[in-house]
């Protein structure tokens, strides 16, 4: 006897459909899982078999092989565990098979027959929808994170009972539970508690640039009233924010670097549609299917501790899971105390911050993650940190501030458009009362207004580009055909190339701050004194550069 339930695995941020067959012969009773299926799966075995008996079920006393199709393609995760179990009940004849035609089905089982989530729901439901699958049957706790995907009946359920009966069957009486579906009451609900009482109706399809959150609803985050002095700083921060710029923030110890670096999710415009489906997705392939189902999200901001690994930093591990830069898509990764991450794990950042995706290949599988993620990076100019303060001494070697600084690879600070010298701020600045808040929060939100508005310019610029929404998101040939400078405007940049042997990279990037800042004044043209004031971001004397 055979059945077969439709299933789905996710690769990457991508849902894979994957056919689970069941086939019952004669023969001494076993159990087979085939078709490269990792140790997680291969342990269902156990699972199915106890929640089977423990809800009411019979277990085939047959020869029992389960094949996931395709074989060649790798299996990981315990959500195949219900479309087993509902196999094994529609191929015995306690079910009808007909009812699990064309129903995607995830879920992990509890040894009590409970249903528990499953991470990469979202994604999963995205994919069966384009393939034209219109029922989807997951744990109580997954229901909402596949009901954001519009025309999609999702079916939750706490139970494998439950489950087992939207397709007829019935448990037979099991005297070792009090209820007569085989579970106990208490464990049922234990189960819908966590699967929680909250439910969303399904979204319409999100449109490209549309807000998904309103304003108010942003979590309290440090702004520019808490920092003393550093206006320099704040500019260079308002136009990162405002074209989606990598910063490098350097200075002494305690002069505010990491509260700047903090008060830029704070600039940030709200998640576009399309950026906030890609964050949900990020947080249902990690598992946090709470945060996936939220009503809104907001741009994330990670800050990893320097001591990180390759595979927690990029991505990796068994079974493959995303790193810091792909859990910071679409928001900020703040890197404290740079050139403490080892300088190969640094070079790791190449590729993303060029293509915004990072590629992970194994020996039978290649995975892609999403990774564009605006990157603040702070640092100190010494060891000692007091290089160049006004008041302390350095006690540093020449050679040691060479060495320290040469940490961070020139390829990677190539790849930063703004570098900002923040220093002491003056003694007056410092302890003084706050600005009126009345007077403060009207300037953040016309600060916030106007970088709004050079973002809502950079949309209507690159509404034909795929995957392009601000300045720092365009490639070369882009920048120059959408990011002409006046004539005068494009000498001066080049002058400056051949002066201070500026890379293409580097003469292309200072473009698109220019084009940025001529975005936050509302002006049509990339002009001479924008041009100036991208290289003053961008130069530093070459005693303090990093590699010289």
């Amino acid at each position: 006897m055979l059945a077969t339930v439709l299933s789905a695995t996710v690769q990457g941020l991508d849902g894979t459909r994957v056919a689970v067959e069941i086939d019952l012969q004669r023969g001494l009773r076993t159990f087979h899982i085939v078709g490269l299926a990792s140790l997680a799966v291969r342990e269902s075995r156990e699972r199915v078999e106890a929640a089977l008996q423990n809800s009411g079920f019979e277990l085939p006393e047959r020869r029992l092989t389960v094949n996931l199709a395709p074989a060649d393609l790798p299996k990981e995760g315990s959500g195949f565990d219900l479309p087993i179990a509902l196999g094994v009940l529609a191929a015995s004849g306690q079910c009808r098979a007909s009812e699990l035609d064309g129903v995607c089905v995830l879920g992990e089982l509890a040894l009590d027959g409970c249903l528990r989530p499953v991470r990469g729901v979202l994604p999963i439901a995205i994919t069966m929808m384009r393939q034209g699958v219109r029922r989807f049957l997951v744990p109580a706790s997954n229901v909402d994170e596949a009901r954001l995907v519009p025309d999609l009946e999702a079916m939750g359920c706490v139970t494998l009972a439950e489950a087992a009966a939207r397709c007829g069957a019935v448990p037979r009486p099991n005297r070792r539970r009090s209820n007569g579906r085989g579970v106990s009451s208490g464990a049922v609900e234990r189960s819908r508690s966590e699967a929680g009482s909250t439910r969303t109706t399904a979204n319409p399809e999100p449109a490209r640039g549309a807000a998904t959150a309103p304003e108010d609803g942003r979590p309290e985050l440090p702004n520019f009233s808490q920092v003393f002095g550093q206006e320099v700083a704040k500019r260079a921060l308002a136009i990162a924010a405002a074209g989606g710029h990598h910063v490098l923030l350097v200075g002494p110890p305690g002069v505010g670097k990491s509260m700047l670096a903090r008060c830029l999710p704070g600039l940030l415009p709200p998640l576009a549609a399309v950026e906030a489906l890609e964050v949900r997705q990020v947080l249902s392939v990690c598992g946090r299917h709470r945060e996936a189902a939220s009503p809104s999200v907001v741009r994330p901001f990670r800050a990893p501790h320097h001591t990180l690994s390759v595979p927690g930093l990029v991505g990796g591990g068994r079974p493959l899971v995303p790193g810091e830069i792909t859990l910071a898509h679409n928001g900020v990764l703040f890197l404290d105390e740079l050139p403490e991450f080892p300088r190969f794990l640094l070079d790791q950042l190449r590729q993303p911050l060029e293509e915004g995706a990072i590629h992970i290949a194994r020996a039978n599988q290649r995975i892609r993650y999403p990774a564009r993620f605006q990157l603040v990076a702070a640092m100190n100019p010494c060891p000692c940190g007091n290089w160049g303060h006004p008041k302390k001494v350095c006690r540093c070697a020449p050679g040691d501030v060479q060495r320290y600084q040469a940490k961070i690879s020139g390829p990677i600070l190539d790849r930063i458009d703004l570098r900002i010298e923040v220093g002491v701020p003056p003694a007056e600045c410092v302890g003084t009362a706050p600005p009126e808040t009345n007077k403060s929060n009207a300037e953040l939100d016309d600060l916030r207004q106007r970088i709004a508005a050079a973002r809502a310019r950079q949309a209507t610029r690159y509404e034909n580009l795929e995957n392009v929404y601000c300045n720092a998101q365009t490639g070369p040939e882009q920048r120059r055909t959408l990011l002409r400078p006046r004539h005068e405007a494009a000498d001066f940049l080049r002058r400056a190339m051949t002066r201070w042997n500026l890379s293409v990279r580097a003469f292309d990037r200072a473009l698109a701050v220019a084009r940025t800042i001529a975005d936050l004044e509302g002006a049509s043209d990339i002009d001479v004194q924008h041009v100036a004031e991208a290289l003053q971001y961008r130069l530093q004397r070459s005693d303090e550069r990093p590699g010289a």
